[in-house]
């Protein structure tokens, strides 16, 4: 008798510690699938791209003085922590959910300012061609407005740009998409402290 009892205690502790372990890899499974809010911003923990799964490898808010301008996120196959493990994946997703409204005019002086403060004259020379085509893709907005999502994909050798989820152009070319994605991940970064948010840092 005293070894049945005993028997069911075991079988009782171990079926209450099973459950609690499949309890907890649900709530952790809810919680990945949740993603992250930021400035009111839901981010997908996961997404698919090109038919490849990506992961949020890290997210952050775009300030400038007292603007919060927007929130990035950067989506990756795999988690990385440096600069040399984002750009050796693909494909990979830098996306800009708006916080407020900004002129395309606005846009195009901060990314050709922040693409020269991380690229050689010899660098941006090289990929001048895509530059302005993205320069005139951007134009065509006018405006991004406040809840508008940008996004920048890296597929298949090219980057492609999307407003609100639809395709609005493609730029080829492995160089230009590290000169445009050194604009959040560069040695002069937009923003320092966006970039290690980026990097999961």
């Amino acid at each position: 008798m005293p070894r049945r009892d005993a028997g069911r205690e075991r079988g009782v502790g171990g079926a209450s510690l099973g459950a609690a372990l499949l309890l907890g890899a649900a709530l952790f499974a809810a919680a990945s699938a949740y993603g992250a809010e930021i400035e009111g911003v839901h981010l997908d923990d996961r997404i698919s791209l090109a038919g490849r799964p990506l992961i949020l490898n890290g997210a952050g808010v775009r300030a400038k003085l007292l603007l919060r301008i927007y929130v990035v996120a950067l989506y990756l196959p795999k988690p990385v922590k440096d600069v040399s493990g984002v750009f050796a994946r693909a494909p990979r997703r830098i996306q800009m959910n708006m916080l407020l409204s900004v002129s395309a005019d606005e846009i195009v002086a901060a990314l050709l300012d922040t693409m020269a403060d991380n690229s050689s004259p010899a660098e941006l020379a090289a990929v001048k061609p895509q530059t302005d085509r993205m320069v005139a893709l951007i134009r065509r907005f006018k405006a991004v407005r406040k809840g508008d999502v940008v996004t920048l994909d890296f597929v298949a050798g090219g980057t492609n740009l999307r407003w609100n989820g639809a395709l609005r152009g493609r730029i080829s070319g492995a160089t230009f998409d590290r000169a445009l994605s050194r604009i959040w991940l560069g040695d002069k970064p937009v923003q320092a402290d966006l970039k290690d948010k980026l990097l999961g840092r």
